[in-house]
């Protein structure tokens, strides 16, 4: 179920969670950031496009959004994108040369109504200016995150996400540890790359999000974060190329649930 709370007074959360049998909660949301040209922050999953679009009318009429800013192209992000851009015919699309690339290959983007930017490039949308952000953790080769110069908020896409027991609105009401657990949890699932990565090159990257400084950091995979957490959810990155990699079940894990399903047991 899609239900929204506010960030801040200006950035309404569309949120939410999905179980990862054995694992947790995995949170998702979506972001729109009012203003003389609001923005849409990505557009729900493809598995919850109807009720998106209904709980999405709940805080924006979508014939006022001016923009979508599309952190990437993983089902889980473009759900109602081309239902957005059917019914709103002025409505524009942030994204990278690569993401229009990815979406040529399913349900291309209309060329005439896409703004490309790249890393360190500012967008001005009406009284926002938006700067690219590459996230020092993604999952998706076009991911492209951005910092607000209004609200001071960082949108991270995928990076910090956490598997979670529970999803509370605010990521301070999290346990220190259940939050380290699950963002490095997370972190190994989505980004198994980070295991390969070179420890000095990683830490300049997170030193750059250090240095933005941001008021709050907004991921599509973990409720919005103030940003008095950010040592706290840079050190749960910093850990994540040592921690155990993840393994998926394999065949005869999914036979043993498959067993214990058909007896009734726990499922």
């Amino acid at each position: 179920m899609i239900s929204t709370y506010k960030a801040s007074p200006d950035i309404d959360v569309l949120t939410s969670s999905f179980p990862i049998p054995g694992f947790g909660l995995i949170p998702l949301n979506a972001f729109v950031l009012h203003g003389s040209e609001p923005v849409l922050v990505d557009t729900g999953a493809v598995v919850e496009s109807d009720e998106f679009m209904t709980v999405l009318r709940t805080v924006i009429d979508p014939a006022e959004l001016k923009w979508i800013w599309l952190t990437h192209t993983d089902f889980d992000h473009i759900g109602t994108l081309h239902q957005l851009l059917a019914e709103n015919p002025q409505l524009r699309v942030i994204t990278t040369f690569l993401g229009v690339g990815i979406m040529t290959t399913s349900a291309p983007l209309p060329m005439d109504r896409i703004h490309l930017v790249n890393p360190g490039q500012k967008i001005t949308v009406g009284d926002r200016t938006l700067t690219a952000v590459k996230p020092p953790v993604f999952d998706n080769p076009s991911t492209t995150g951005f910092f607000d110069d209004m609200s001071g908020a960082f949108f991270s896409s995928d990076c910090f996400g956490a598997l979670l027991q529970a999803v509370p609105e605010r990521a301070d009401d999290i346990s220190e540890e259940e939050l380290r657990q699950g963002q490095v949890f997370w972190a190994t699932v989505d980004s198994p790359w980070l295991h390969k990565v070179d420890p000095a090159t990683f830490a300049r990257e997170l030193n750059g999000i250090r240095a933005m400084n941001p008021r709050m950091v907004l991921s599509s995979h973990l409720p919005a974060a103030s940003g008095a957490m950010l040592e706290r959810l840079l050190g749960s990155l910093e850990a994540a190329p040592t921690a155990q990699p993840f393994v998926g079940p394999d065949q005869a894990a999914l036979e043993q649930m498959l067993a214990q399903m058909t007896a009734g047991g726990p499922q």
